[in-house]
Protein backbone atom coordinates (compact mmCIF):
# COMPACT_ATOMS: atom_id res chain seq x y z
CA UNK A 1 0.00 0.00 0.00
CA UNK A 2 1.33 3.44 -0.90
CA UNK A 3 1.76 6.12 1.71
CA UNK A 4 -0.60 9.07 1.58
CA UNK A 5 0.92 11.71 -0.65
CA UNK A 6 3.39 9.39 -2.36
CA UNK A 7 2.82 9.38 -6.08
CA UNK A 8 4.17 7.30 -8.90
CA UNK A 9 5.15 9.20 -12.04
CA UNK A 10 2.58 9.46 -14.80
CA UNK A 11 4.78 7.25 -16.99
CA UNK A 12 4.79 4.52 -14.34
CA UNK A 13 1.03 4.82 -13.90
CA UNK A 14 0.51 4.50 -17.65
CA UNK A 15 2.92 1.56 -17.87
CA UNK A 16 1.02 -0.27 -15.12
CA UNK A 17 -2.29 0.49 -16.86
CA UNK A 18 -0.93 -0.80 -20.19
CA UNK A 19 0.41 -4.05 -18.74
CA UNK A 20 -2.78 -4.48 -16.72
CA UNK A 21 -4.80 -4.08 -19.93
CA UNK A 22 -2.82 -6.84 -21.63
CA UNK A 23 -3.11 -9.09 -18.56
CA UNK A 24 -6.86 -8.48 -18.25
CA UNK A 25 -7.97 -8.21 -21.89
CA UNK A 26 -5.20 -9.72 -23.97
CA UNK A 27 -5.04 -13.37 -24.77
CA UNK A 28 -2.58 -14.75 -27.31
CA UNK A 29 -3.39 -12.24 -30.06
CA UNK A 30 -1.38 -9.01 -30.16
CA UNK A 31 -3.24 -5.89 -29.05
CA UNK A 32 -2.68 -2.60 -30.86
CA UNK A 33 -1.55 0.45 -28.90
CA UNK A 34 -4.59 2.31 -30.23
CA UNK A 35 -6.92 -0.21 -28.55
CA UNK A 36 -5.05 -0.10 -25.23
CA UNK A 37 -4.96 3.69 -25.48
CA UNK A 38 -8.72 3.93 -25.93
CA UNK A 39 -9.54 1.46 -23.14
CA UNK A 40 -7.16 3.09 -20.67
CA UNK A 41 -7.67 6.73 -21.76
CA UNK A 42 -3.96 7.26 -22.39
CA UNK A 43 -2.56 9.21 -25.37
CA UNK A 44 -1.41 6.61 -27.93
CA UNK A 45 1.86 8.36 -28.82
CA UNK A 46 2.86 8.56 -25.16
CA UNK A 47 1.86 4.94 -24.57
CA UNK A 48 3.96 3.83 -27.56
CA UNK A 49 7.07 5.39 -25.97
CA UNK A 50 6.34 3.66 -22.68
CA UNK A 51 5.79 0.31 -24.41
CA UNK A 52 9.20 0.63 -26.07
CA UNK A 53 10.73 0.68 -22.57
CA UNK A 54 8.59 -2.28 -21.52
CA UNK A 55 9.73 -4.15 -24.63
CA UNK A 56 13.41 -3.46 -23.87
CA UNK A 57 12.81 -4.74 -20.32
CA UNK A 58 11.33 -7.97 -21.79
CA UNK A 59 7.91 -7.36 -20.22
CA UNK A 60 6.05 -7.16 -23.54
CA UNK A 61 6.79 -8.34 -27.05
CA UNK A 62 5.73 -6.66 -30.25
CA UNK A 63 4.66 -7.84 -33.67
CA UNK A 64 4.68 -5.52 -36.68
CA UNK A 65 2.34 -5.42 -39.61
CA UNK A 66 -1.28 -6.45 -40.07
CA UNK A 67 -2.54 -8.16 -36.95
CA UNK A 68 0.39 -6.70 -35.06
CA UNK A 69 0.53 -5.17 -31.63
CA UNK A 70 1.76 -6.11 -28.18
CA UNK A 71 1.50 -9.19 -26.01
CA UNK A 72 2.94 -9.97 -22.60
CA UNK A 73 6.36 -11.59 -22.85
CA UNK A 74 5.44 -14.13 -20.18
CA UNK A 75 2.41 -15.08 -18.08
CA UNK A 76 0.98 -12.20 -15.99
CA UNK A 77 1.67 -14.23 -12.84
CA UNK A 78 5.38 -13.82 -13.60
CA UNK A 79 5.39 -10.04 -14.18
CA UNK A 80 5.69 -7.99 -11.01
CA UNK A 81 4.85 -4.34 -10.60
CA UNK A 82 8.46 -3.83 -9.53
CA UNK A 83 9.63 -4.89 -12.99
CA UNK A 84 7.23 -2.43 -14.59
CA UNK A 85 8.28 0.45 -12.32
CA UNK A 86 11.97 -0.26 -12.87
CA UNK A 87 11.49 -0.56 -16.65
CA UNK A 88 10.27 3.04 -16.63
CA UNK A 89 12.13 4.67 -13.71
CA UNK A 90 15.26 2.57 -13.35
CA UNK A 91 16.36 0.80 -10.15
CA UNK A 92 14.10 1.62 -7.20
CA UNK A 93 16.85 2.79 -4.82
CA UNK A 94 17.81 5.49 -7.35
CA UNK A 95 14.19 6.33 -8.18
CA UNK A 96 13.27 6.81 -4.51
CA UNK A 97 16.50 8.45 -3.34
CA UNK A 98 16.20 12.04 -2.21
CA UNK A 99 18.22 14.61 -4.11
CA UNK A 100 21.21 15.94 -2.16
CA UNK A 101 20.75 19.37 -0.59
CA UNK A 102 22.02 22.35 -2.56
CA UNK A 103 24.51 23.40 0.10
CA UNK A 104 26.14 19.98 0.39
CA UNK A 105 25.71 17.22 2.96
CA UNK A 106 23.55 17.99 5.99
CA UNK A 107 23.92 15.83 9.13
CA UNK A 108 20.33 16.64 10.12
CA UNK A 109 18.69 15.01 7.10
CA UNK A 110 17.34 11.45 7.34
CA UNK A 111 19.08 10.29 4.16
CA UNK A 112 19.62 6.86 5.74
CA UNK A 113 15.86 6.21 5.37
CA UNK A 114 15.65 6.22 1.57
CA UNK A 115 17.41 2.90 1.09
CA UNK A 116 15.18 1.23 3.66
CA UNK A 117 12.03 2.73 2.11
CA UNK A 118 13.12 1.64 -1.36
CA UNK A 119 13.66 -1.90 -0.05
CA UNK A 120 10.19 -2.08 1.54
CA UNK A 121 8.49 -0.53 -1.47
CA UNK A 122 10.33 -2.97 -3.75
CA UNK A 123 9.06 -5.90 -1.65
CA UNK A 124 5.44 -4.78 -2.03
CA UNK A 125 5.83 -4.23 -5.77
CA UNK A 126 7.56 -7.59 -6.18
CA UNK A 127 4.67 -9.40 -4.44
CA UNK A 128 2.09 -7.75 -6.67
CA UNK A 129 1.91 -9.38 -10.09
CA UNK A 130 -0.07 -8.34 -13.14
CA UNK A 131 -2.11 -11.50 -12.71
CA UNK A 132 -2.99 -10.64 -9.12
CA UNK A 133 -4.03 -7.12 -10.16
CA UNK A 134 -6.22 -8.47 -12.99
CA UNK A 135 -7.80 -11.05 -10.65
CA UNK A 136 -8.44 -8.40 -8.02
CA UNK A 137 -10.09 -6.23 -10.67
CA UNK A 138 -12.28 -9.13 -11.85
CA UNK A 139 -13.50 -9.86 -8.33
CA UNK A 140 -14.12 -6.17 -7.56
CA UNK A 141 -16.00 -5.76 -10.86
CA UNK A 142 -18.23 -8.71 -10.01
CA UNK A 143 -18.89 -7.28 -6.55
CA UNK A 144 -19.61 -3.78 -7.83
CA UNK A 145 -21.78 -5.13 -10.68
CA UNK A 146 -23.87 -7.26 -8.33
CA UNK A 147 -24.15 -4.35 -5.86
CA UNK A 148 -25.28 -2.04 -8.68
CA UNK A 149 -27.78 -4.66 -9.89
CA UNK A 150 -29.20 -5.03 -6.37
CA UNK A 151 -29.54 -1.24 -6.04
CA UNK A 152 -31.33 -0.89 -9.37
CA UNK A 153 -33.66 -3.79 -8.52
CA UNK A 154 -34.86 -1.96 -5.38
Amino acid sequence: MLMSGMRLSLQVQYAICGVFDLAYNGREDPVQIRVISERQAIPARYLEQIFQRLRRALIVTSKRGPGGGYTLARPPSRISLREIVEAVEGPLPKAIAMAPPEGGISPLRPDFLWGHLAERFAEVLEETTSRRAASRHSSSSVVSSSTSAKRSAR
